[in-house]
């Protein structure tokens, strides 16, 4: 997905398949949730640092690596997102 691709699903806004999450510093527990219902469905895309007016408001450049490390841990630990999404 370019970036491009990506600001215009963000100025469409949220659907059953596009979920905006305030999250700028960590990854919160309802970015889990809705991994775990586009699980469920046909997929779709989380977008991090949204506000749920489309607002960008970003991520926290220092906390970036570590939301990377722990959203991938979490969907591959059955014991959080199960089955894990390997």
């Amino acid at each position: 997905m370019t970036e491009a691709n990506s600001l215009e699903l963000i100025k469409i806004g949220e659907s059953t398949t596009v979920e905006f999450k305030k999250s700028t510093n960590e990854i919160t527990k309802d970015v889990y949730d809705t991994v775990c219902s586009f699980s469920n469905r046909d997929g779709g895309h989380i977008f991090l640092g949204v506000e749920d007016n489309g607002l960008i408001i970003g991520i926290v450049p220092e906390a970036l690596d570590q939301m990377k490390k722990d959203f991938v841990t979490a969907v591959n630990n059955s014991n959080k997102i199960y089955p894990p999404m390997y």
